[in-house]
């Protein structure tokens, strides 16, 4: 319990977990991720939440959403393209040490050619109005509205309901920007007699712009789903796991980071949901002695607090934060410089245009 639920946001039901984890049964979970271009840090938040679950013993079973990522208009609708950012991915969890020999990499394909996959599609499209289904196209950082200029974006959602179905998992992980996708399994799946899946959600990384000249009180999901979560993308907005040191500080230096201010501060995320997240991590910031000298700060809680309170300058944070994460980071750079596939589809992908 401790390890599946630890660094979540939400879990959609505790209870139903609960229940499940006491009936001995070994649990079958799955994450579908759309293989559209180069793996930012906030991707982290949820591969290292997979590594938690395939360490709890859970049966994992991973989905390489190419035909999902196609319809989303993503790498230019390149299949080539998009099975090789598939294989990124894989690799990328390699190097953060998830095991993958005890996980089921799917590819959309291997579904999609099955008839019953299809009629599952329909039963769940003929569940479902049409307003319902629009409301959840925010799962793929699209507005509803984008639906009126390509009739598949809608199918998209239903997918998602039939890729839960189909799969016959209990746990289906996501970040919180799936959350409507996976609400709609839960409805459809009472009008259905399918099984309820339990919904773990992971944060959301804001992206490095932060919320510029944005009112904070009016930023809702959606327009955080939309346009403030970290995007690949946006390149600006992102630091990749592969970036160079200079390039992690360069990129952090430069983002957005109020004095005092927590809320939708990209730097304090990181620390929130990605550093603070590794077993025993403290943060170390170095002042000269005359502006308080050198201090270690050891939560999460405590890092919020002292910002909050003005007693953490934004450079000094900045500074060791960049510091932290380079730190973090060197393994999966190591990976990638020794394996030549990963460096050789990396190679490739950074040559791609990343299509929104």
């Amino acid at each position: 319990m401790s390890l599946i639920t630890r660094n979540t946001a939400e879990i959609v039901t505790l209870e139903e977990l609960r229940e499940k984890l006491a009936s001995g049964r070994r649990l079958k979970a799955y994450l579908g991720f759309e293989p559209s271009g180069l793996f930012h840090i906030g991707w982290l938040i949820w591969a290292f939440k997979v590594r938690d679950l395939v360490e709890a013993g859970v049966e994992f079973n991973l989905l390489a959403a190419t035909w999902h990522a196609w319809i989303n208009d993503k790498l230019g609708g390149d299949m080539g393209l998009i099975h090789k950012a598939a294989r990124h991915v894989v690799h990328v969890l390699d190097a953060i040490g998830v095991d993958t020999s005890r996980i089921r990499v799917i590819y959309a394909e291997d579904m999609v050619s099955d008839r019953a996959y299809w009629e599952i599609l329909l039963r769940v499209a003929k569940a479902n109005t049409l307003a319902r289904i629009k409301r959840a196209l925010t799962i793929m950082g699209r507005r509803a509205e984008e639906a009126e200029l390509d009739f598949s974006k809608l199918i998209y959602p239903a997918m998602q309901v039939t890729d839960i179905f189909y799969l016959d998992v209990d746990i289906a992980l996501g970040g919180m920007d799936q959350r409507k996708a996976h609400m709609l399994a839960r409805d459809t799946a009472e009008k259905l007699g399918y099984k309820k899946v339990i919904a773990i959600h992971t944060p959301l990384l804001t992206g490095l712009q932060g919320a510029r000249r944005m009112d904070l009180s009016r930023i809702d999901e959606d327009t955080f789903a939309v346009e403030l979560k970290m995007s690949k993308s946006k390149p600006g907005t992102a630091i990749f796991v592969f970036d160079t040191p200079e390039d992690v500080e360069r990129k952090i230096l430069k983002a957005y980071c109020p004095a005092r201010e927590t809320r939708f501060n990209p730097i304090i995320e990181i620390n929130k949901y990605i550093l603070f997240a590794q077993p025993g991590f403290k943060l170390v910031i170095e002042r000269p002695e005359k502006y308080g000298g050198t201090i270690v700060v050891e939560s999460v809680e405590e890092l919020e607090r002292l910002y909050s309170e003005g007693k953490i300058h934004p450079l000094d944070l900045k500074k060791a934060t960049a510091k932290a994460l380079n730190k973090l980071l060197e393994p999966i750079r190591r990976y990638f410089a020794e394996n030549e596939e990963a460096r050789s589809i990396l190679e490739e992908l950074k040559r791609a245009t990343i299509t929104r």
